[in-house]
């Protein structure tokens, strides 16, 4: 018994006319007729009265229409259900972000796209956002998060989330520069000030250009990987920092650091999410590439 011949047998139930059956089943006469012989030769009982000017259901035939029409239905349920479990997306994800940029965006990102997404698997890896465009381009991830660079690699796709000031920033105490200091920056005024800068990345790009703007031949202090170390070292008093504004909306060391208001200011830069672009075809990327936040 399969379910060719039950739809055939449903088919014939209804119409009770062999010809009008096999026009719209699209099978001969004969072969509709073989087709009900094994269903009651399988079933020890006769399913149709036949004669050369009626067709009609025996009472075993009433009966067995039932049956088919449970299991037709319960088996176009089961192949809907398979084929809606085929188009869910399921699957793994890698992400690359810094720890204020997950505190930042990932709660809003994610919770629509898990609602939407349940069976895809985010794998979370956090680090400095300098190493962004890099880790995707070597695809050790799938996306990241970072700051847009001032030019971005031709491979490399770009959506921006949000934009951010650059900003300078000191310890509460002690003050490490003047009310001069702030309104003229200079190579002399400047020459021991300590600087706490990244090691890499466009903050740092930034301020460099800032001080050859202003010919200053920076004091490093240090040189740290990740803007949440800037600010901690900064709370400390050990220098001044670079750091961008979402970092510091995000620190619990906010009360113990002061904003510099020097201008002319760095410029702020976009942050949004990286993925290569030819791998914007993968149906999982091009879901959380897609994603309605």
């Amino acid at each position: 018994m399969d379910s060719q011949a039950l739809r055939l047998f449903l088919s014939l139930a209804d119409n009770l006319h062999f010809g009008k059956t096999s026009r719209e089943q699209h099978v001969s006469p004969s072969a509709l007729s073989r087709s009900i012989k094994q269903l009651e030769d399988e079933l020890g009982a006769p399913l149709f009265l036949r004669d050369n000017r009626s067709v009609r259901l025996t009472r075993e035939g009433q009966q067995f229409r039932q049956y088919a029409q449970d299991v037709m239905n319960g088996w176009q349920a089961i192949r809907q259900t398979f084929k809606q479990d085929q188009q869910v997306l399921h699957g793994e994800l890698s992400l690359y972000c810094s720890v204020t940029a997950s505190y930042s965006f990932l709660y809003d990102i994610l919770s629509s796209f898990r609602q939407n997404y349940p069976r895809i698997e985010m794998k979370l890896h956090t680090g400095d956002p300098a190493k962004a465009v890099e880790r995707v381009q070597q695809e050790l991830e799938d996306l990241a998060i970072g700051a847009r660079p001032d030019s971005l690699p031709a491979d490399v796709a770009f959506q921006p989330i949000a934009r951010s000031e650059l900003r300078f920033i000191g310890p509460q105490s002690p003050q490490l520069l003047s009310e001069e200091q702030l309104r003229q920056p200079s190579a002399e005024s400047w020459k021991d000030v300590p600087l706490i800068l990244s090691e890499e990345g466009l903050a740092r790009t930034r301020t460099d250009r800032w001080l050859k703007s202003h010919n200053i031949k920076p004091r490093i202090y240090a040189q740290v990987s990740g803007n949440e170390a800037i600010v901690s070292m900064v709370s400390l008093g050990f220098g001044i920092g670079v750091v961008p504004q979402i970092v510091l909306d995000n620190s619990p060391l906010t009360a113990r650091i002061r904003l510099y208001d020097i201008q002319p200011s760095l410029t702020a830069y976009d942050i949004g999410l990286f993925a290569l672009h030819r791998r914007l075809k993968d149906p999982l990327i091009a879901a959380f590439w897609n994603r309605q936040t």
